[in-house]
């Protein structure tokens, strides 16, 4: 019963139009009132404690990054970088999609931020050598869900929070995968754009590579600061998003010169209203684990799929599948914060890596991202390639399919993720 009015109180409260976060805190009140416990400081305790950790300071730090990054010309600069390298292949601009994507997921971690950096520039180049340009948007929507499993990852540092687990052993393992969802994108864009009536792009000479390897030198420098660091164990994620930040508010200034003081009040403001609106949902959903674990919900759950305990892979199909699901109706963050306290106890009674499960429950999520009918990256293609939504959305099911598919590849064999994990780590 006490599953039920969980969640009976927050798909009520969301159905009617309240918002995720104040829905997360009002099914926290309801579950109170239900079990006689009922005490307005423990939401202002839990919600103060929720914003009280270090670690969450990554975040404001990783999305002014990610800013500075658009405004800067680092990522005009990745993309002039791979179109020199295999911009010239017969559908050379989708795997530039692809390439740049992977770059420039392991700079910013912010899905939205990068595939509206990608849309911007690619759709125009897109359409004009002769594309089919709800595909090509389909294909950088598809590309841009990368960037939250590619560390820096703001989604690993949310899961980590919520779950208790170690945000440089999640950032090491998302590499391997992530790179295998870029994989299974260059494979299936080859595939379908052999039919396409397309002008590839002249080849660039050896001495254009090298001048474009120069220009993007400095933004192809920033994963590796990054990356190197916290491999090196010089810092922490946290230092890590620092870094980040002024690396790329310096480059933007000094090295590119794109990027104005003019520029910064809106930019600052911009990361701002982000890191707000995420912090907040943080605060909000930590007020509900707190009581999911008071009102011993996950033992409650652990009743219902106890035949499932013993199979892990089969229990880990399960998860997925609810995943899926409910990831066509939330975003990556609330979905992070509402199923994480549930799901954790039962990952850990059965004996799957915590690691492991977070970076298939982060892949999951950021494949929510793509399916309708919220599909906050695909809305971010359609409106900034100006394409109608329901185009982008029939673009982008081969790639979505063909992310599933790695997704559910990786649950049947887990060793992809935890053995690449572990050498990183």
């Amino acid at each position: 019963m006490t599953l039920l009015v969980f969640i009976g109180s927050l798909l009520g409260a969301m159905a009617i139009g309240v918002p995720v976060a104040f829905s997360l805190m009002f099914c926290g009140v309801v579950l109170m009132w239900y079990m006689g416990m009922f005490n307005s400081q423990i939401i202002a305790q839990n919600m103060i404690a929720g914003a009280d950790t270090f670690t969450l300071l990554a975040i404001p730090f990783f999305i002014l990054a990610g800013e500075l990054m658009n405004s800067g010309g680092l990522s005009k600069r990745i993309i002039e970088f791979a179109i020199a390298l295999v911009g010239h292949i017969r559908g050379g601009l989708g795997i530039v999609a692809i390439v740049a994507a992977l770059i420039m997921a392991s700079i910013s971690g912010s899905a939205a931020a990068d595939t509206a950096a990608l849309a911007a520039i690619l759709i125009p180049m897109m359409a004009k050598a002769g594309y089919n340009v709800p595909r090509s948007g389909g294909l950088i929507a598809a590309g841009g869900i990368i960037a939250p499993v590619i560390p820096p990852s703001m989604a690993f540092i949310v899961f980590g929070v919520a779950a208790n687990v170690s945000i440089t052993q999640l950032f090491m393992a998302g590499i391997f995968p992530g790179i295998l969802m870029g994989i299974s994108l260059v494979m299936t864009w080859l595939i379908v754009v052999r039919k396409d009536k397309i002008k590839a792009l002249p080849k660039t000479s050896g001495k254009e590579r090298i001048q474009a390897t120069g220009r993007a030198l400095w933004a192809l420098g920033m994963p590796v600061i990054i990356l190197g660091g916290i491999k090196a164990g010089v810092v922490t994620p946290t230092e890590a998003a620092v870094i980040a930040a002024i690396y790329a508010l310096l480059v933007g200034m000094f090295a590119y010169r794109e990027l104005k003081p003019r520029d910064l009040p809106s930019v600052i403001l911009r990361a701002a209203k982000t890191t707000s609106v995420i912090m907040f949902l943080v605060c909000a959903a930590l007020v509900s684990a707190w009581l999911i674990t008071a009102a011993n919900i996950p033992a409650e759950i652990t009743g219902y799929i106890e035949p499932l305990i013993d199979r892990p892979i089969l229990l880990m199909f399960a998860i997925m599948v609810l995943v899926l699901i409910v990831g066509t109706a939330l975003d990556l963050t609330p979905t992070i914060l509402i199923l994480t306290p549930v799901l954790m106890p039962i990952v850990k009674q059965a004996g799957i890596d915590p690691v492991y499960f977070g970076v298939m429950f982060i892949m999951n999520n950021c494949i929510g991202l793509i399916t309708p009918p919220v599909g906050v990256v695909l809305n971010v293609v359609s409106g900034v390639g100006r394409i109608p939504l329901g185009k982008v959305t029939v673009g982008v099911l081969p790639f979505l399919i063909a992310e599933t598919l790695v997704l559910f590849l990786l649950v049947l064999f887990p060793d992809l993720v935890i053995v690449p994990a572990r050498w990183l780590y």
